[in-house]
């Protein structure tokens, strides 16, 4: 395994297994297959409704919990400094552990100040590891950058090979944040899996598009945390450290990047007001 030493010293794996969209009652089975595959680090997140599985499977797993690297999220449902701190407890009981490895909000909506302030006591009371933030984009990075006193170790945010996150990674490397992709395979969009650049590369290497993909983000810097429910693609996943690419077909894949999302944007009205309606509605508005 290959690490990424964190800003505030923090050794995190740069390859883990996620667990967003993992059925519930599936996921302490999925979770136990990637353990036996050989992952540490799992990324789960209150709004998945399964950390409750991945306590489990880590309980259950007999290996002890310090050679784990646990990642969970603070809801928007739970924004704002005393409903976060409730909410950071929660996560604790729902994952049976004293701590966890590594605390995000996982949305730049709602009163993330507050939220990061519940975030800072937990860490300075031992009960996280590190903290950062999820989905900032950079304007909003820099912004809470500069208004906290633990600065963020992680900001992890859409990338792969269609939206690279170039402006962005250079913000992140400025200010020490380390940069982590979530949909490192961009669900499959944009006919992700026949690429045909990614799969030329790959075949010199005998490896998958998703092997490359994965070894393409890992030496672009790029913590990586796939998903699969099948333990043969968590095995071949977790299989990219064997091999390296070279600059010449890391420039061919640098080169497929759109610079947009996949998925939606941060930046667009209507994707806050979808936010916003799940927070109003909480708050039965």
């Amino acid at each position: 395994m290959e690490y990424k030493l964190l800003n505030n010293g923090v050794k995190m794996p740069v390859l883990g297994y996620g667990v967003y969209q993992v059925d519930p009652t599936e996921c302490e089975r999925c979770v136990a297959d990637a353990i036996a595959a050989g992952y540490r680090s799992i990324d789960t997140a209150q709004a998945y409704a399964n950390e409750s599985g991945v306590g489990n499977a880590v309980k259950k797993s007999g290996i002890k919990r310090g050679e784990f690297f646990i990642t969970t999220k603070v809801w928007i449902t739970n924004a704002g400094e005393k409903a976060a701190a409730k909410s950071i407890e929660n996560s604790l009981k729902e994952l049976k552990t004293d701590y966890v490895d590594l605390l995000l909000i996982h949305q730049p909506f709602g009163d993330y100040y507050g939220t990061y302030r519940a975030m800072e006591k937990a860490y300075r009371d031992g009960k996280v590891r590190a903290i950062g933030v999820s989905n900032f984009y950079p304007d909003r990075l820099i912004d809470i950058f500069n208004f906290c006193d633990v600065k963020p170790a992680v900001n992890q945010v859409e990338t792969h090979v269609f939206q690279q996150q170039k402006a962005a990674h250079a913000i992140m490397e400025k200010y020490g944040v380390a940069h982590e992709s979530w949909g490192p395979f961009a669900d499959g969009r944009g006919d992700f899996f026949n690429n045909p650049v990614v799969k030329a590369v790959g075949e010199k290497y005998g490896k998958s598009v998703a092997q490359t993909a994965l070894r393409f983000l890992i030496q672009s810097g790029v913590i990586v945390i796939p998903k699969s429910v099948r333990r043969e693609r968590m095995e071949e996943n977790f299989n990219v450290f064997d091999f390296a690419l070279s600059p010449e077909d890391m420039a061919k894949i640098s080169a497929l990047d759109e610079g947009e999302s996949k998925f939606f944007s941060h930046y667009a009205p209507s994707t806050v007001e979808w936010f916003m309606s799940i927070v109003n509605s909480q708050m039965g508005k």
